[in-house]
């Protein structure tokens, strides 16, 4: 792995065909400012890369991500904040680079968004996903445009609004999830799937292969992330209750609701 990160290590793999952009920062690999622009410098990096295939987003420690910082969804922050993480999937459209997330633990949040919004994501079996933000009265903008195009609008509805944990093997039933496979076994099944699948590919082909099947996706993503960018933070972070939220989950508190 290199080393000129702070946040996160990538290296490459398969001789060049495989960059791997691995969450640097157990055990929660919360995506703050920091880690979302490294992800951002490596991901140029991959792009690069004239013989890379595909994009694999792993993590250090017993989880994936619990998701973007809350302190950095205060209300002074938020807003850089939330453009900072929208650039990063716009970055991943303009590159067009066919994505992998490996999932184990707990996978919340941002974090959640980001493997979803993967072409393919692989879980063992202690991995959970869940888009908690409901809980903090705020909601997860990727997750709301991803999500119902991934999984069907009734998941979606279910894991938004409830915040709701959904485990690998539902994930998997419900088509979040690509593969589930033990803990022992999980790599071996990546590799075999990067061997079969990716690898026997042309670099360049798969690049246009990877624009041309989000085609819709993707322009829907690029025209209604700042129209919910903009409602999540002229509208939503107007309210009393997506303030109080924020506040009491940093304060350890139970949250005082004014329901406006």
């Amino acid at each position: 792995m290199n080393s000129e990160f702070e946040r996160i290590q990538s290296c490459e793999t398969h001789a060049g065909s495989v960059f791997h952009i691995q969450l640097n920062a157990p055990k929660a690999n919360v995506l703050d400012s920091k880690m979302m622009n490294e992800i951002k410098a490596a991901l140029e990096d991959a792009g690069s890369r004239q013989e890379c295939r595909l994009v694999v987003f792993e993590a250090a420690g017993p989880h994936f991500s619990f998701g973007a910082s809350v302190q950095e969804h205060r209300k002074e922050q938020v807003a850089g904040m939330l453009r900072n993480f929208h650039d990063l999937f716009l970055k991943l459209i303009d590159l067009s680079l066919p994505t992998l997330a490996v999932v184990r633990g707990q996978c919340l949040g941002g974090g959640l968004e980001l493997a979803s919004f993967c072409n393919f994501v692989f879980a063992d079996t202690s991995a959970v996903f869940a888009a908690p933000e409901i809980k903090l009265a705020v909601f997860p903008p990727i997750a709301c445009l991803v999500l119902p195009r991934k999984i069907g609008q009734g998941h979606a509805d279910r894991m938004i609004l409830t915040g709701c944990n959904v485990t690998a093997q539902e994930a998997e039933r419900m088509g979040l999830v690509h593969t589930v496979a033990t803990p022992e076994t999980l790599d071996d099944e990546i590799n075999q799937f990067i061997e079969e699948h990716i690898l026997p590919k042309s670099a360049s082909s798969l690049r246009h292969a990877a624009q041309a099947s989000r085609w819709e996706f993707n322009e829907e993503l690029r025209e209604h992330c700042k129209e919910l960018e903009d409602f999540y933070l002229n509208s939503l972070m107007s309210t009393e209750d997506a303030n109080e939220g924020i506040e009491a989950f940093l304060e350890k508190r139970p949250a005082e609701w004014k329901n406006r």
